[in-house]
């Protein structure tokens, strides 16, 4: 990348990322137990996952196609052969007592992914990306990792298979970690290896350390001796972008603290507490050579130089938002809030098929959306009633409700009481009001109303506004206003 630029002789923090992501595969990684979700613990589990004497792994071929796909969308060189060697380190959630991992030959490496920070488009760079096997989990009882009273193995997870990301020290702040796994959550579910709503599907462990702003080039670059000789912390237990900037916060200011005060920033492992807002110590950190690598000698070298090229990647987000203002000349703001997802997308260029563009994306972007947003719903929720929502917004471009009584009424109804908009349109009367009634109801406020008729004759144009709205109540909500507000017009002026 292109690390930030940074004010001359400032401290500077530096942050490095390794983002461990669940796969959507049916079955584990090396063996065929499911990796459905279940509240019964221990359920979902073989002698294979439990590493059992005598148990052999089978590579799953799902985990392989999905970490090929992210390779392609990361831009990375898949190699022509990979391996996969055993990581030894004792953790009660790992049975084995060693991880299935890849080490000096991942399946993916020398990628980049490009992220937009404060309007400006930067580049992270991934240095790798390989297949492992996710631990077990842990449930502490009575209070946190450091609190608890005693603490429940639960190894439904053990096995399910991973893709480990490590990005370069690319970052210069907690809000650059957030804008870079927006954007990797983003396509990790276009490629449709990925599901956010999974308990634990996506965990960051991030490295921080502060350099010293003298040895920070013009560019924002840093030196390796330099970042070599900085004493960093891991910050373990991140699980959302959210907690990634406030856990990245707290480790930054509390760094930068001991510094001014003198003191060494340990190089340790610390553990994110989101119920208390701080980091805690662990452990010293590990290194490399502590995990005593070695090949694994029950799986064969993985070879996929010639299947990765048919394996075919969907438009990815950026492009698709790029794609969105040249072809619909939308804005950023709107084409950003319709890729957000793939079904968003995809449902936008069905409506943008039928109707005017702008129509479609007002009523996906800020209609539908905002109404999920305020349920806490997303577009997933609600797929099998798409054509419904097509519906309402055809009776809106055919004019035949009003676009006041399609938002306000047919459509939160449609969300509330799971109605059809037809439905909700003929048991609220919400066909829009024939054009003789409505200059009627005109004619009417104008006659009823004499000084809000006399103040807009004395130029106060505001009070139009009272008018529009005595005639919307007179037709019941079911003139579109703005075309009471030119009827009146015409009205006050002839």
């Amino acid at each position: 990348m292109t690390a930030q630029t940074v004010q001359e002789g400032e401290p500077v923090t530096v942050i490095g990322l390794e983002v461990h992501v669940q796969l959507e595969t049916e079955t584990k990684i090396f063996c065929g137990c499911s990796t459905a979700p279940t509240d019964e613990p221990n359920e979902n589990v073989c002698p294979v996952c439990l590493g059992l004497p005598g148990a052999l792994p089978v590579l799953n071929e799902a985990a392989v196609e999905a970490a090929v796909k992210i390779g392609k969308a990361i831009d990375a060189d898949i190699p022509e052969e990979t391996r996969f060697h055993r990581k030894n380190y004792y953790y009660p959630d790992l049975p084995k007592n060693f991880q299935i991992t890849q080490y000096d030959e991942p399946i993916c490496a020398d990628g980049d992914l490009e992220i937009s920070v404060e309007g400006e488009r930067r580049t992270v760079t991934i240095e790798r990306a390989h297949l492992e096997e996710d631990p077990g989990s842990l449930q502490h009882v009575g209070g946190g990792i450091d609190t608890a009273d005693y603490t429940l193995v639960n190894y439904n997870r053990a096995g399910t298979p991973l893709m480990e990301i490590v990005t370069a020290p690319d970052f210069r702040s907690p809000a650059e970690v957030r804008a870079f796994l927006a954007e990797l959550e983003e396509v990790l579910e276009y490629l449709g290896v990925f599901d956010a709503e999974r308990d634990g599907s996506l965990r960051v462990d991030a490295n921080l350390s502060i350099v010293p702003g003298e040895e920070v080039g013009d560019g924002g670059e840093i030196a390796d001796d330099v970042l070599a000789d900085a004493n960093r912390t891991e910050v373990k237990n991140i699980s959302s972008h959210k907690g990634a900037e406030k856990a990245l916060a707290y480790e930054e200011t509390r760094q930068k603290n001991a510094i001014q005060r003198g003191r060494a920033v340990e190089q340790e492992t610390r553990h994110w507490d989101e119920s208390r807002g701080i980091t805690v110590s662990m452990r010293s950190k590990e290194a490399e050579k502590d995990y005593r690598y070695f090949e694994e000698a029950d799986l064969p070298p993985l070879q996929v130089a010639d299947w990765k090229e048919e394996i075919a990647i969907p438009e990815l987000p950026s492009a698709r938002r790029e794609r969105f203002g040249e072809e619909y000349d939308l804005s950023e703001e709107a084409a950003s809030k319709l890729t957000t997802t793939k079904q968003v997308a995809d449902f936008y260029e069905d409506l943008a098929s039928e109707f005017d563009p702008d129509l479609a994306a007002t009523w996906v972007a800020d209609e539908l959306l905002g109404e999920l947003n305020y349920r806490d719903m997303e577009i997933t929720d609600v797929e099998d009633r798409l054509a419904e929502i097509e519906r309402l917004v055809e009776l809106v471009a055919s004019e035949e409700i009003t676009t006041k009584n399609a938002r306000e009424t047919v459509l939160r109804g449609m969300l509330d009481d799971g109605d059809d908009p037809d439905t909700v349109v003929e048991r609220e009367d919400l066909g829009k009001t024939g054009a003789d009634e409505v200059q009627q109801a005109v004619e009417a406020a104008i006659a009823e109303n004499p000084d809000a008729v006399s103040d807009y004759e004395a130029g106060e144009d505001g009070a139009i506004n009272f008018l529009v709205g005595q005639v919307m109540q007179k037709t019941g909500g079911s003139a579109d206003p703005g075309d009471v507000n030119g009827l009146l017009r015409e009205e006050l002026e002839s």
